[in-house]
């Protein structure tokens, strides 16, 4: 866990509403190294998702910097196209909901970044395959969302968000709305990809069952890190 993967230098959001300014992230630094596995706990309203959003490249500070990798290139001065080929290239992204194309099936919805990207369609397939079969769905590939749990519609989830080996996993309460059993079953599945493909990991939750399962753990409040 010696290489930088991604630095947070002062991080702030702010929205402003009619005369109001409402400061949702305060100042927030943040260290991700390779082979890390961090949760940020809070309560809602706590800033933790917002902070998550822009640690992902989603959305643009207010104040503060990013940067990435070894060279620590700074990720606030590319262009929005720019931007958005970084992400596809070198982070996943896991949310509360699934976000599966419906009218596709388990292995068309993990094709999609890398037929994005440019792989040919074999090669793809082939990755898609693999990488169900890893989250233990080989027997649901041709299966649509609406004929899968929603445990199993998670794992195809995550089984996309790291077709493209992603250097970074970001999730956002991601087992919200699952029970505990395949609650369990998800965060096994991420601590399997960060020991056995070495994809750091960055969650947010407010479960303390969950965030106790990584390796580190900050708690927001009120847009700050209070604790670590």
């Amino acid at each position: 866990m010696d290489q930088l993967i991604l630095s947070a230098k002062n991080l702030g959001k702010d929205f402003i509403k009619g005369s109001e300014r409402l400061s949702v992230v305060r100042n927030v630094s943040i260290d991700l190294h390779a082979g890390d596995c961090l949760a940020i706990m809070g309560s809602s309203g706590a800033g933790k998702s917002t902070l998550l959003h822009m640690l992902g490249t989603l959305d643009r500070p207010t104040t503060g910097e990013l940067f990435f990798g070894p060279r620590q290139e700074n990720l606030w001065k590319m262009s929005d196209e720019s931007l958005s080929d970084f992400r596809n290239r070198n982070l996943g992204f896991i949310f509360q909901f699934h976000y599966l194309l419906p009218e596709f099936t388990s292995v068309e919805n993990v094709m999609m970044p890398a037929l994005i990207s440019g792989m040919d369609k074999g090669t793809a397939a082939k990755k898609a395959k693999a990488l169900l079969d890893f989250v233990g769905l080989s027997h649901r590939i041709e299966h649509r969302p609406g004929e899968l749990s929603g445990g199993e519609q998670q794992r195809v989830a995550i089984a996309r968000s790291v077709m493209l080996k992603p250097r970074l996993l970001l999730a956002d309460e991601m087992t919200g709305n699952l029970d505990s059993e395949n609650s369990h079953r998800v965060i096994d599945l991420l601590l399997d990809l960060n020991r056995d493909l070495g994809i750091a990991i960055l969650l947010v939750t407010h479960d303390h069952e969950v965030a106790g399962r990584m390796k580190r753990v900050l708690t927001m409040k009120d847009g700050k890190i209070i604790s670590s």
